[in-house]
């Protein structure tokens, strides 16, 4: 039997938020959590090809486990106790980013990502077709941040760090999930030299970067 064990009830409340989001997103996804150094980290694809993730204080048993999110989503919010057994019998698709290397670039406020969401989403409309969106659109970068600061649109970035392209994709994947709110925090950029990460108050958003380039430590 699978244990996940989460021992604050706000924190058990907010990770079936994040697994509710996930199901609503895709009634088959699957979650897949690892547990570590006294937390939890749920992880799940979204539509966009952008992966989603939460962590909570807690503890699970085996370290790593992948979970259908309907039967998860059923023992986080009916059983609601502070250990349920999570299922198991996935089979994750795909790769996670490293747990370390990570480097900060710069925080964006929360309200300029909702108004460049709510531009593309009217520009998604205007050209969607029998399967959406194309994918030239949501791969298109509508902010470049970098240690100077955020920048709409593309940009090289002139600093020591190299700028990191946000695409559209990831800013409706921070919408579906629920995680951006005009009057939320700051979001957080950070990255790899071959990944980005947008982390915002309820979960983060990760991506593998279009275009991977080393980060320079200066």
């Amino acid at each position: 039997m699978t244990r996940l064990t989460v021992p604050d009830p706000d924190e058990r409340a907010d990770l079936g938020a994040f697994v509710a989001r996930v199901v609503r997103l895709d009634q088959a996804a699957l979650v897949r959590l690892q547990g570590a150094g006294g937390t939890v980290s749920a992880w799940a694809s979204t539509p966009f090809d952008v992966l989603a993730t939460r962590t909570v204080h807690g503890a699970l048993e085996p370290a790593d486990v992948t979970a259908p999110a309907a039967g998860l989503l059923t023992a986080l919010t009916v059983e609601r106790a502070e250990t349920v057994d999570p299922g198991a019998g996935g089979l994750w698709q795909g790769e996670l980013p490293p747990a370390e290397g990570w480097q900060p670039v710069d925080e964006v406020p929360a309200a300029e990502l909702e108004r460049l969401t709510e531009r593309g989403l009217a520009l998604a409309r205007e050209n969607a077709g029998p399967m959406g969106p194309p994918a030239s659109l949501l791969d298109q970068t509508v902010l470049t941040v970098s240690a100077e600061g955020p920048v709409a649109g593309p940009s090289t970035g002139t600093g020591t760090r190299p700028a990191v392209k946000v695409p559209l994709r990831c800013l409706f994947a921070l919408s579906g999930m629920g995680f951006l709110g005009e009057d939320g925090p700051a979001v957080r950029v950070s990255a790899t030299g071959t990944w980005m990460r947008l982390d915002a108050r309820y979960g983060a958003v990760v991506r593998r970067r279009i275009t991977a380039l080393p980060l320079l430590v200066g």
